[in-house]
């Protein structure tokens, strides 16, 4: 019995010692599989909380967060006024949005407001340079228009003020910011899940020696204030470019890049593809025409090729618009100002019609549908300097749809387009959708825009949603006195230097300053362009200025002042029969180079002027050869030229 007894005991020893060894062969393995070999704290509840964000009041350990969920609906948003400590900018809401905004007196309040411009860029050193906010505009009082049906739960109002106009966001469900041991406590915002997406980014911002205040001086370290003494910042926007690309050598880039695709080779074949090469080889074969009842040969680069594509992508091109994306950033157009063409393209391509399918392996063309001008509005933090967080958002963006669906994977983008015309655009696109084609009013050469692939978008000016096409057309030739005209304010470096050589010289050249604000000022700047042989437009802080637009609009001989900048529709249009292209180190030559142009030859480009005209205006219903359908051709024609068989 004593025997058996022992016997039991040693077995369950045995038994003991077997599982023991196993316990700790398991936690030896886990300890090294585990990032920093912590086997037993991984068993332990995870104390850090996704909602609680805790800031210290540091300077020098400042830095700039965003916080981005795919996961979650926010509908109340954090706000702390303090910019030192941190700054919580949510999504503004333009419930009922109609607001009249001032462009001029916009620019003027961001130069006023610490110069809030920008650069191209934050690469690989982790740093956001410095770009300007948007192009400026001679006209005031202009109505941004969105589409109606657009809904978000804070209430946001635009309020004058004596430098320009504010958006202010105001929001709701704040609750109160909680100070411990000198830091600040953010509280766990509300969540709903019958709202949309909402994201706001944190920011503390990092000066170097100290934290900029209201007044404009800087607070340093120890907390005392004291004047500014530091050398102000010489901006990228405030300095000519370190290379100029000529439009001699823009035309070789873009044969160059026809003849030798830099595309991606799809991954695996496509009957989507192989119709795009058939219509390729069509479009290269298209028989000789000469004059057309429709179309202004004079205007076009290739006539012939332009019509044979045109038809091919009005018989054989087929689009998915992404259903994915959240207003307003996404689906929500604008339809009035400055930015309008990105807003009336999203407008119309959304609209049933020949060329949208539902069923996306059907499609040659993927459309992402968001406006630059609304992420900039609903994501920028005022006064932070930093758009990562815009670039973070198409980032996360353009990965759902990559993980959603295949057919981004098949090109990497490459058949995947969108069309925007903040200044911001070029940046807030680089890199994660570097292989899209891209629709740009921002076409410059130096900040990536690829000659062959991407469209140069035009700049429209749109006063009325409603009536987009008021106020069209202008004297005859006979009829215009003033040689040349412009007016505008004086952003960046180039229009001072056109005032210098060229205000009040002469009596045919009327080279204005700012134009003062009001209905009368505004009639008198369009009486101006109706009136006037050749309208300057020079570059603002970025090389498009909406004025080349506004000068075909009425009917004058656009003259742009812009290095680098790629005119609109490159691929198609013949610019020197319509146009005045100037380098920039000619303008103390202006006069003597308009003077020098044959009546003959100006009256060739002002009729030529007339013709291409109808292809550079929005309508509410789309016709042949308008603005909406150039720009998709221009889209469809790139991609042709791109493609690569599989």
């Amino acid at each position: 019995m004593d025997r058996s007894v022992k016997i039991q005991l040693l077995e369950k020893r045995k038994w003991v010692i077997i599982v023991g060894m196993v316990a700790l062969t398991h936690l030896l393995c886990q300890s090294l599989m585990l990032p920093y070999g912590n086997a037993l704290m991984s068993m332990l509840p995870d104390e850090k909380s996704e909602n609680v964000v805790v800031v210290t009041p540091s300077l020098e350990d400042s830095a700039v967060e965003s916080l981005i969920d795919d996961n979650v609906h926010v509908s109340g948003v954090l706000n702390l006024e303090n910019e030192q400590s941190l700054l919580v900018r949510g999504v503004k809401s333009t419930e009922g949005y109609n607001a009249r905004v001032n462009t001029e007196d916009e620019k003027d309040s961001v130069e006023k407001n610490g110069k809030e411009k920008m650069d191209s860029g934050l690469d690989g050193d982790g740093t956001d340079e410095d770009v300007d906010f948007v192009e400026d505009e001679a006209l005031d009082d202009v109505d941004v228009d969105l589409e109606e049906g657009f809904t978000v739960d804070n209430n946001t109002q635009l309020e004058e003020a004596s430098s320009g106009v504010m958006l202010e966001s105001r929001t709701s469900g704040i609750q109160e910011k909680k100070v411990m041991d000198g830091s600040v406590i953010l509280p766990t915002p509300v969540v709903s899940l019958d709202k949309p997406l909402l994201i706001g980014s944190v920011v503390r911002e990092k000066p170097e020696s100290g934290s900029k205040i209201s007044d404009g001086s800087v607070l340093p370290n120890n907390g005392s204030s004291v004047p500014n003494r530091s050398a102000k910042k010489k901006m990228a926007c405030d300095t000519p470019p370190k290379t100029v690309t000529p439009i001699g050598e823009m035309e070789r880039l873009l044969v160059r890049h026809r003849a030798h695709s830099r595309a991606m080779r799809p991954r695996w074949a496509s009957d989507r593809d192989q119709e795009i090469l058939a219509a390729k080889t069509r479009i290269e074969s298209a028989p000789f025409l000469k004059n057309d009842r429709e179309l202004h040969a004079p205007v076009f680069r290739n006539i012939s090729m332009f019509k044979r594509s045109y038809e091919l992508m009005e018989r054989v091109l087929k689009v998915y618009v992404y259903k994915e994306g959240e207003k307003p950033i996404f689906h929500q157009p604008i339809l009035k100002g400055l930015y309008a063409s990105e807003g009336w393209f999203m407008k119309l391509m959304e609209r049933k019609n020949r060329f949208v399918v539902k069923d996306p392996r059907k499609a040659h063309l993927f459309y992402m549908p968001f406006s630059s001008r609304m992420l900039e509005h609903t994501l920028y933090v005022r006064n932070s300097h930093n758009r990562t967080n815009l670039r973070q958002y198409l980032r996360n963006y353009s990965e759902k749809i990559a993980a959603k669906y295949r057919f981004w994977n098949r090109t990497g983008g490459a058949d995947h387009f969108l069309v925007a015309c903040h200044d911001w655009a070029p940046y807030e696109t680089r890199h994660h959708m570097e292989h899209c084609m891209k629709a740009l009013c921002n076409a410059d050469v130096t900040m990536g825009f690829k000659i062959g692939r991407d469209v140069s978008l035009p700049e429209t000016y749109v006063r009325s949603a409603r009536n987009p096409l008021r106020d069209l057309g202008g004297k005859p030739p006979s009829q215009r006195r003033i040689l040349a005209f412009y007016a505008g304010s004086l952003h960046g470096y180039l229009r001072p230097i056109l005032l210098k050589y060229w205000k009040d010289k002469e009596p045919d050249m009327k080279i204005l300053g700012q134009m003062p604000p009001g209905v009368p000022s505004k009639m008198n700047y369009i009486d101006q362009m109706k009136s006037s042989k050749y309208c300057i437009c020079p570059k603002g802080y970025e090389v498009n200025s909406p004025r080349i637009v506004e000068s075909i609009f009425y009917e004058c001989v656009p003259v742009i002042i812009s290095d680098n900048f790629v005119p609109p529709f490159f691929e198609v249009f013949n610019w020197d029969a319509f146009s005045v292209i100037i380098a920039e180190k000619d303008i103390p030559n202006l006069k003597g180079i308009l003077v020098s142009i044959p009546e003959k030859k100006y009256l060739d480009m002002q009729l030529n002027v007339r013709r291409v005209q109808k292809h550079f205006l929005w309508h509410a219903s789309p016709v042949k050869y308008d603005l909406f359908h150039m720009t998709l051709h221009s889209i469809w024609y790139n991609r042709v030229f791109q493609i690569k068989s599989g």
